[in-house]
């Protein structure tokens, strides 16, 4: 484990670093070794507790001394309808980055994850699932690929997100939503949406709970699935990516019959797409985003798939 404050340290040689530097909490900080088709690995998660100014002075530190970055505990982009949308007030935390490629994981959750949602169908027979999206316009990726398997979907964006009883059950509805409000949110600072520093750590119940009692299926960012959830979620099952062993204990708690990660288990955690992302841009020698084809081409090189665990 690491601390946001402690002397950061360079990998060994011959090793690619990766370091995310994230909004989030410091409580979720990680340094993992691992082994990518023979190139070693350290991949690093650092969270600021939502401090801006530390972010843009890690990225300052650190720029040009490791092989990509992660940017965490916030989308630079969001995805929709082919149309790629900027948070301006993220854009300004980075703008200082001159050397490292920074990646956000938007292209990774827009291949990758459509990819899990494709595989896992022999599994959970996505016909036959009540599927709650509780943030889909970060995730279009997934939210796409559900719609193409026939899974009953509620896209929760506007109960959410917005605060309003409006549930989104079409794929189109989700489009013609994003479209009108995308252009006006992400003018707006991103922790107005999203939970950063000690925020990720508070619960707020009531708001949606009907909704999470008639999905069988949980899916989206981490964070958002248990800012909302109600007490009781037996034999639910969760489709996210971050998870900390933390994250783990509070599902059993609660509990849910099954945990799917789009990603593996790497040391004590899963790590977000925008750590996979970086990682996948290091390995490729790269020095900025991949385009779709290449991400699948990494991943199925690397076979990732979905990790499910029963608990």
């Amino acid at each position: 484990m690491t601390n946001s404050n402690a002397p950061w340290q360079p990998a060994p040689a011959g090793y690619k670093h990766v370091v995310s530097v994230s909004l989030g909490s410091s409580k979720r900080n990680a340094r993992e070794e691992l082994d990518v088709l023979g190139q070693p690995f350290i991949l690093e998660r650092i969270g600021t507790d939502g401090d801006s100014n530390r972010m843009v002075e890690l990225f300052a530190q650190l720029d040009g001394k490791v092989d990509a970055f992660g940017l965490g505990g916030a989308d630079l982009y969001v995805v929709s309808g082919g149309k790629r949308y900027t948070f301006g007030n993220v854009r300004k935390l980075v703008a200082g980055i001159k050397q490292t490629p920074l990646l956000d994981g938007s292209g990774l959750k827009n291949t990758l994850e459509r990819e899990a949602v494709m595989q896992l169908d022999p599994v959970l027979n996505w016909k036959s699932q009540k599927v709650l999206m509780v943030s889909a316009v970060d995730r279009f990726g997934m939210a796409e690929a559900l719609s193409e398997v026939h899974a009953d979907v509620v896209y929760g964006d506007v109960i959410f997100g917005l605060g309003m009883n409006y549930p989104l059950r079409t794929i189109g509805a989700l489009r013609r939503v994003a479209a009108m409000v995308l252009p006006a949110v992400t003018k707006l600072p991103q922790d107005w949406f999203y939970p950063t520093g000690e925020k990720q750590e508070v619960s707020v119940p009531g708001k949606g709970t009907k909704y999470y009692a008639w999905a069988d299926v949980l899916a989206g960012d981490t964070h958002y699935v248990k800012r909302y959830a109600p007490q009781d979620l037996t034999g639910k099952t969760v489709l996210t990516q971050t998870i900390t062993e933390p994250d783990r204990d509070w599902m059993v708690q609660r509990g849910v019959k099954r945990l799917i990660t789009t990603t593996p288990r790497i040391g004590s955690r899963n790590f977000a797409t925008n750590v996979m992302e970086a990682m996948f841009v290091a390995l490729a020698g790269k020095k900025e985003a991949l385009s779709e084809q290449e991400y699948l081409d990494w991943i199925r090189r690397v076979d990732f798939r979905p990790q499910i665990n029963e608990f």
